[in-house]
């Protein structure tokens, strides 16, 4: 019986490769779906510990002055009564218990009452909240309009004198404080020219209808639409031309510096190389090919950038006496109630922190570069 022939083996060939095992298919099952959901728990949990040192902080900073009612009121009572008013409130127990009884109440989403009009800080919240919001959105409505486009341009133009007075522009629009910027737009704008109110969210006739209108959002620009009023939409959008161009201008800075950054990186690719090559113009490189992914970072930065325009707002409704959330911080701060400050501040960490959470789960799901 013949043995079955064995193929000849070249000793000079080389010997047959193994497949190497695919780099892939790690990065694909970390980037399933059981994976984004283990990424968006990790940053919910890390708003708990983010949260807690933030009041934490502020708590002890705020009881660096002593308590509160003698901050507040403790020139107005006769020695006897603020010290009731300190037993009855508990300041005079020690600092860690209230420390305890402060995050006792948090938990169940107390914040406190204020000493100097005796309101709930929620009530504050959901009265005035609606107001910094309405002023956030303008803000940021200018800093697109403004900051995306000059990124553009100066992109489009590198290494030029447009280019450069582009960046001198954005280091004025971020360094300029806003109580400044919005001083000069005042005497500019509203008391030189005459063109723009210089205060308030609308005129008092505007205010009043709007404010008492059925079931109204407390959002002007919402409620003048809603009412069907093409005055009302007018007027309340000339009042907020002033301070969303103030708080605005400041986060475009940011904005333009960022898009021009990233346009510039982008149109230095292969693949942009590859499209130039093949005729394509400059102007249509710019719009087509790098101005998407020189969006990305932005919305990475948002998260920061609205906690600027919460810090910022303080300053710009006192400015404009545009009566939200900054504006009624600065008065309690004023009449030294840092029961209210310490509360107003908290929510302002409770909202930045929760903002900062939806903005990395939309960069996570837009951008393909966050690992998670």
């Amino acid at each position: 019986m013949s043995s079955p022939a064995v193929p000849a083996v070249d000793p000079g060939a080389a010997p047959p490769s193994t497949p190497a095992p695919s780099v892939q298919a790690p990065l694909r099952a970390r980037k399933g779906p059981s994976a984004l959901w283990r990424y968006i728990l990790t940053r919910f949990l890390l708003i708990i510990p983010t949260v807690f040192i933030l009041v934490t902080m502020v708590f002890f900073l705020m009881h660096t002055i002593g308590d509160p009612i003698t901050a507040s009121v403790g020139d107005r009572l006769k020695p006897e009564d603020l010290q009731a008013r300190i037993h009855e409130a508990g300041y005079d127990r020690p600092l860690l218990v209230q420390y305890g009884d402060y995050l006792a109440h948090l938990v169940r989403g107390d914040f406190g009452t204020t000493i100097s009009d005796n309101r709930a800080v929620t009530d504050i919240l959901t009265t005035y909240g609606t107001a910094t919001l309405e002023l956030a959105f303008y803000a940021l409505v200018i800093a697109f309009v403004v900051g995306i486009p000059l990124g553009m341009v100066a992109a489009h133009v590198r290494d030029r004198w447009g280019d450069a007075l582009l960046r001198v522009l954005a280091i004025l629009f971020y360094a300029t404080p806003v109580f400044f910027s919005g001083l000069l737009l005042k005497l500019v704008l509203g008391v030189g020219l005459g063109v723009l109110p210089v205060s308030g969210r609308a005129s008092t006739r505007v205010e009043l209808r709007l404010s008492t209108m059925d079931g109204a959002s407390g959002i002007y620009l919402l409620d003048a639409i809603r009412s069907g009023r093409l005055d009302y939409v007018g007027d309340v959008l000339s009042h907020a031309v002033l301070p969303g161009l103030a708080l605005g201008l400041m986060t475009a800075g940011v904005f333009l510096r960022l898009v021009r950054t990233n346009m510039i990186a982008t149109l230095g690719t292969d693949y942009v190389d590859a499209a130039r090559s093949r005729g394509v113009s400059e102007g249509r490189l710019v719009r087509r090919h790098a101005f998407k992914p020189a969006l990305i970072p932005i919305v990475t930065v948002i998260g920061l950038e609205i906690a600027m325009l919460l810090s910022g707002a303080v300053l710009t409704e006192t400015t404009f006496e545009w009566k939200g959330l900054g504006f009624q911080l600065a008065q309690y701060l004023t009449a030294r109630d840092f029961v209210a400050v310490q509360g107003i501040v908290a929510l302002l960490a409770v909202i930045v922190a929760v903002t900062n959470f939806i903005v990395d789960i939309v960069a996570a799901l837009i951008d393909p570069r966050v690992r998670y």
